[in-house]
């Protein structure tokens, strides 16, 4: 029974040691314990706060890419459609161009032809001509052939010749 009934004697050696190692670790205990704590502390909300400003920061940069990214998008939808415009008109010009070229070349296959049609017309009316006044002269020559019928073509030019 002594457990449980304690000696004053040993109550006041348990408390004054008890006391004095209270006073050994508040002396040389306490405070580096404390201010490893502390320490420690404050680097945790240091780690923290770099944590949140680091995702800040990364937020940040994400819209800053967003936005890039959206502007580059409509720089290359604006370069696509230029590039559309040009092809398109390059095509025009060129469907022009060559509807201006043909047009041209076929007036002047028409100015050719005409020209050549009207030469071979002039030619042919020459020829013609020529044939139709050998055959009058053969014609002619024939019925000239004697004084007679010389005399009355000669009459009868000048009663036409009189008459009109």
């Amino acid at each position: 029974m002594d457990l449980i009934k304690p000696d004053l004697g040993l109550l006041f050696w348990t408390g004054l040691v008890f006391c004095l190692l209270l006073f050994l670790l508040a002396k040389f205990a306490w405070k580096p314990i404390l201010n490893a704590v502390n320490a420690r502390g404050q680097k945790i909300q240091e780690a923290l706060d770099l944590a949140e400003k680091t995702r800040a920061e990364m937020q940040l940069l994400q819209a800053e890419n967003d936005k890039i990214i959206k502007e580059a998008r409509a720089e290359r939808d604006l370069i696509v459609k230029d590039a559309k415009e040009t092809a398109t008109k390059m095509i025009e010009d060129a469907k022009t161009k060559s509807k201006i070229e043909a047009d041209k070349i076929v007036e002047g296959a028409r100015t050719s032809i005409l020209m050549e049609k009207n030469a071979a017309i002039a030619e042919l009316k020459t020829q013609v001509a020529g044939i139709s006044l050998s055959i009058a002269e053969k014609i002619v020559r024939q019925e000239l052939s004697s004084d007679e019928k010389q005399k009355s073509l000669a009459n009868k030019l000048a009663d036409d010749v009189n008459m009109n």
